[in-house]
């Protein structure tokens, strides 16, 4: 596993020098698959699948702001596809990899059927809560140049969150709920902690904001 490894690490590096986002840089890879292997300990998953899926799981970026970008995580899965069988990865596993790349994302709404497509999409999902949650959503924001807050409101206290103008306004559509969306027992005892995290600046903010 560890020569597929460095083939799948090295591919992705250079995806991630292409790609414009930092919030899916190598370190975003790095952290889905280091969480990714501890989960499948914890849950039993099946590494031979779990890791290529982690490491491949954003192998073709699509921008958000692209029509194409609810397909990503099925072209990402095509794509891997491809790799896998170019670097003779074992055929027997690859359906499931599809699976859990295909699945992964929350704009597929594909259901995920296996630990390993839990496992995956909980890696992903927590890598986007807590400190590193904090750090992502405000890198995009950089890139995108979205407003940080709307100043009459920062905290949607009186108005529908807006995420495709305010930054801050992401944690209200989303990340405060992305618990509510994790499917195994280890991930949603880690994202409870990470939720804590994300309210915990939340409320120093509005100390720091009136």
């Amino acid at each position: 596993m560890k020569s597929f490894e460095k083939l799948f690490h090295d591919y992705m590096k250079q995806v991630c020098v292409e790609n414009p986002d930092p919030s899916h840089d190598i370190l975003h890879v790095e952290r889905v698959v280091k969480v990714a292997k501890k989960l499948a300990h914890e849950e039993g998953a099946k590494l031979e699948v779990v890791i290529p899926a982690a490491y491949l799981h954003d192998c073709v970026y699509i921008s958000k702001a692209d029509a194409r970008r609810t397909q990503a995580s099925r072209l990402s899965a095509d794509h891997a596809m491809e790799l896998l069988k170019g670097w003779n990865y074992p055929a027997e596993f690859l359906p499931a990899i599809h699976h859990a790349i295909a699945a992964h994302s929350f704009s597929a709404k594909i259901p995920v059927e296996t630990i390993e497509a839990k496992v995956v999409q909980d890696a992903d999902r927590l890598d986007a809560m807590g400190a590193v949650g904090i750090f992502r959503v405000f890198a995009f924001s950089g890139l995108s140049r979205r407003a940080l807050y709307w100043p009459e409101d920062p905290f949607c206290e009186t108005r529908t969150p807006d995420d495709s103008t305010n930054t801050l306004d992401h944690f209200y559509v989303k990340l405060l709920r992305l618990h509510e969306a994790l499917n195994t027992k280890s991930a949603k005892a880690e994202g409870q902690r990470r939720l804590q995290v994300m309210e915990g600046f939340l409320e120093s903010l509005k100390v720091e904001l009136s």
